[in-house]
């Protein structure tokens, strides 16, 4: 049966011609950009990424996010730091822990300090901030050792340091099957150092590990 085609006076319905779409722009359900068409190109991009982040974001995560090699992120970010430098910014950008993240600069701790001591945050106690100094200058130690350095029981200190990130369990001790804990990386964000090798020579001041064996014993007895 062959087709007739409708007479030209009555009313026909066109459909409109589909869109082209070019399937090169569409990655992972998202619409693809070009890194170029941005105001401040791919600076910009980063420093957009580097204020909504929460911790640390590695160049790799930035390369991918960007879709640019991760070469050309780390010379971007260098730039946005000698720039902010240059500016006399109150804010610079840095590799801590791994990653990267906007700072306040150093310069002006005085003004944040105040700013945060306005009952804004809580501060450690100094029971915290001595066991988060064994801990990080002896890691990886049990409570046994870290009580034995203080002269005194640290289980609740070690439960709050643990609570707010800024130790971890690093496994157990061989023997006795004690815990033994480590500083993590948020404990290196707060600290604003790349690793635990930038930490100030106080270790050869602490005990070695046998005379804390030789102290945790004594306070066992």
């Amino acid at each position: 049966m062959s087709e007739t085609a409708a007479p030209s006076g009555e009313n026909q319905i066109v459909e409109p011609e589909a869109a082209e779409v070019d399937p090169s722009d569409i990655l992972d359900g998202q619409v693809a950009f070009d890194i170029n068409d941005f105001p401040g190109g791919a600076r910009g991009a980063i420093e957009a990424v580097l204020m909504v982040i929460d911790e640390p974001v590695t160049e790799m995560s930035l390369a991918s996010a960007l879709e640019l090699p991760v070469d050309d992120i780390v010379e971007h970010l260098h730039a946005l730091a000698a720039d902010y430098d240059e500016g006399n910014r109150g804010f610079t950008i840095r590799g801590i822990a791994g990653g990267w993240r906007v700072y306040s600069r150093p310069d002006y701790a005085p003004v944040v300090e105040k700013f945060l001591m306005d009952g804004q945050r809580a501060k450690l106690t100094q029971a915290s901030l001595e066991t988060l100094a064994v801990i990080a200058y002896r890691q990886p130690i049990s409570r046994a050792r870290v009580g034995a350095v203080r002269g005194v029981n640290v289980d609740g200190v070690v439960r709050t340091l643990h609570s707010r990130g800024l130790i971890e369990e690093m496994g157990t001790e061989g023997e006795s099957g004690a815990i033994l804990y480590g500083t993590t990386s948020f404990f290196l964000q707060r600290l604003g150092l790349g690793s635990l090798d930038e930490l100030p020579a106080l270790a050869p001041y602490l005990p070695e590990v046998d005379v804390l064996d030789e102290l945790a014993e004594q306070s066992r007895a």
